[in-house]
């Protein structure tokens, strides 16, 4: 099949897992024999002008802005796969396009302008009634000004947005998202559940069965802001136990400076996905904080898998639900959000048994992770039912 990938990249210094989606699909399905060209735009790139605010706030609202159509009808695709036009693409063209389309739901912004469901650490679908909540609250980049655009924009409800509107078939990630799209009144036919993959690591369960011996130590990974909930555990992790911290965020001299006087949590700052993927298989685990629910499994979480390394999960997030239902690691209860603007160190007990019980048990799940990567998040999997959503599009 002559398949295109029509994306807008996120900064590259921001960890993204869109961004590293897109890149591992448009592999795997080459590898599978198919042609794919990526149509993209890049905020890298297109913010280095000085009206970019005004030109991407311009096409949020209005719709009208870069459109792919010209190069799509060069490549003459036999089915477009939308992955995120916010905020570089237009629109409009949604509408003219005539062939089959599909698109990944990769967040909630059809539902929500955070894209989240999630305001101040707890659940919010106010703007499942009037989007104008999120102006009020500030809830894109804690700004009216940044968040009134996205507001504009998802005013029609999630089955008027253009991309659910539009698309032959949706993709969510997980059964929680097909579920809240639903919920809003998005046509359950047109939704199919494809969770993410990442291409396989065959050193990674070697390395993984030995290394975490030496170096008990685990670890973070992620973008450090609010809705990762990093903050909320480290106010909550046990003292003299080792934690590493991958990534860069809006919270991140913040939280160091919160936790500069504790040796056992390393801040390593931002790392290229090659990076991580080398060193994660030496931790104990993984810990997955999120308080929002996620579209699905994070990345993180399946990269884990692949190298056998176990994952403790606040229960509610999309490591979460799949822990509960393939058994690669521990489920612990919500981790309260922090009060005021520090945080409060108050050891959780619950959460240092599952930590205590994922490392002595570590013999045991590291198989099973990397066996629930094997079944279910293995990229021969992905492009599998890819390419079945593909030939139902076509078909429809």
């Amino acid at each position: 099949m002559r398949i295109a990938l029509v994306h807008s990249f996120h900064h590259r210094d921001v960890p993204s897992g869109e961004n590293v989606v897109v890149n591992a699909q448009e592999e795997a399905l080459v590898a599978a024999g198919h042609e794919v060209v990526v149509v993209a735009q890049d905020n890298d790139v297109r913010s280095r002008r000085r009206t970019y605010p005004l030109e991407a706030a311009a096409t949020v609202v209005t719709g009208f802005g870069p459109d792919p159509t010209a190069m799509l009808h060069r490549i003459r695709p036999d089915v477009v796969h939308v992955h995120n036009l916010f905020p570089n693409f237009g629109t409009r063209w949604l509408a003219r396009w005539e062939g089959p389309l599909v698109a990944t739901l990769h967040n909630f912004r059809p539902i929500c302008p955070a894209g989240t469901l999630l305001r101040d650490g707890k659940r919010c679908t106010d703007c499942v009634h009037t989007p104008r909540a999120a102006v009020t609250h500030r809830c894109f980049q804690e700004s009216r000004v940044a968040t009134l655009p996205l507001a504009v924009s998802t005013r029609g409800g999630a089955t008027r947005h253009p991309v659910v509107r539009r698309a032959d078939r949706l993709i969510t990630i997980s059964e929680r998202a097909a579920a809240e799209y639903c919920a809003v009144g998005v046509d359950p036919h047109r939704l199919v559940v494809v969770p993410n993959a990442v291409p396989d690591d065959e050193l990674g369960p070697v390395r993984s069965a030995v290394a975490h011996e030496t170096d008990p130590r685990w670890v973070f990974l992620g973008r450090l802001s609010a809705e990762k909930g990093l903050a909320e555990l480290l106010a909550r992790w046990p003292a003299g136990l080792q934690l590493d911290v991958i990534g860069s965020g809006g919270q991140e001299q913040e939280l160091r400076a919160a936790h500069a006087d504790r040796p056992e949590v390393r801040f390593l700052g931002a790392m290229s996905n090659v990076e991580v993927r080398a060193r994660l298989a030496s931790y104990t685990g993984l810990v997955v904080p999120s308080l929002w629910a996620e579209a699905g499994p994070p990345l993180t979480y399946v990269e884990a898998l692949a190298a056998g390394v176990p994952v403790v999960a606040v229960e509610g997030n999309g490591a979460a639900d799949d822990i509960a239902r393939n058994g690669t690691g521990v489920v612990v209860g919500p981790i309260q959000q922090r009060s005021g603007s520090a945080p409060l160190r108050v050891p959780d007990e619950d959460l240092a048994v599952a930590l205590k019980d994922v490392a002595r048990d570590r013999p045991r799940l590291s198989p099973r992770a990397r066996a629930v990567y094997e079944q279910h998040f293995s990229t021969d999997a992905w492009v599998r039912a890819l390419t079945d959503v593909y030939r139902e599009a076509a078909r429809g």
